[in-house]
């Protein structure tokens, strides 16, 4: 095995370390302005006004400190981001041991939607790339903890896991989104499609979406509360996790 292998580049490993590992203010010296702490608090703060506006130079602005001042913290903007989520995961409970695993993979869902709702600029994040941080880690052995319960082979665990996770990202991504479009814009969805009622009586025909009106008319788009609708989804994905999980007939 190659050192490379082994420990990986300098630039990973110094971020392994400072998300397991970060220095301690120093002791000796002139007292620094700043920690580590508030450097990530101050990025958090300015991503929850705009996510699109998190740069070096803006969080310093937030602490009232010169940019170059943060660098002595974190090396850059990449960096920072990665010790953002793993302190955002650091929000989420865990669920009880004692309860059945169908209920406690739904507390997972359920603390995951909460913890995008707080912080919506996790929407951000890279779920194929996620920090190998002590928080990040902590929840996702936990969940993996949970689907194995049900006795499945490693591959599905992991597998199941992720689709419980990716289920409320996306829906998560989705409702923030639109929010977010919303509050841009002025207009509510239903104003969206208000404003293009047009479609209907110039390109809209039965002949080419004969399923979608048959639908229409016997109320299957009346329902339409994006809440539900990810709670519909997660109920699916546990419904298949434990058929597959069930002996066989």
């Amino acid at each position: 095995m190659t050192e490379q292998e082994q420990w990986g580049t300098p630039e990973g490993q110094a971020m392994i370390e400072l998300l397991w590992d970060p220095p301690a203010p120093a002791r000796r010296g002139p007292r620094q302005k700043l920690s580590l702490d508030e450097v990530v608090e101050a990025g958090m703060a300015v991503a929850a006004r705009s996510v699109d506006e998190l740069s070096m130079r803006k969080v310093a602005q937030h602490l009232g400190v010169g940019a170059m001042s943060l660098y002595t913290y974190v090396p850059g903007r990449d960096e920072l981001f990665e010790l953002m989520i793993d302190r955002a995961w650091a929000d989420r409970a865990l669920p009880d041991r004692d309860l059945p695993w169908r209920a406690q993979a739904g507390f997972h869902a359920h603390e995951a939607w909460r913890m995008y709702r707080e912080h919506p600029w996790l929407i951000s994040s890279n779920l194929w790339r996620m920090p190998l941080g002590p928080h990040v880690l902590d929840v996702q052995e936990d969940l993996y903890r949970v689907v194995a319960l049900t006795g499945l082979d490693p591959a599905t665990v992991v597998r199941s896991a992720g689709l419980i996770e990716s289920h409320v990202f996306g829906a998560a991504r989705a409702q923030i989104t639109d929010t977010s479009v919303a509050s841009r814009t002025g207009a509510s969805r239903d104003d969206y499609y208000s404003a293009r009622a047009g479609f209907w009586g110039s390109y809209y025909s039965e002949e080419r979406f004969p399923t979608m009106l048959r639908l229409w008319n016997a109320g299957g788009f009346d329902d339409d509360d994006p809440a539900d609708d990810w709670e519909f989804g997660l109920g699916l994905i546990l419904d298949g996790i434990e058929r597959l999980a069930a002996p066989p007939a």
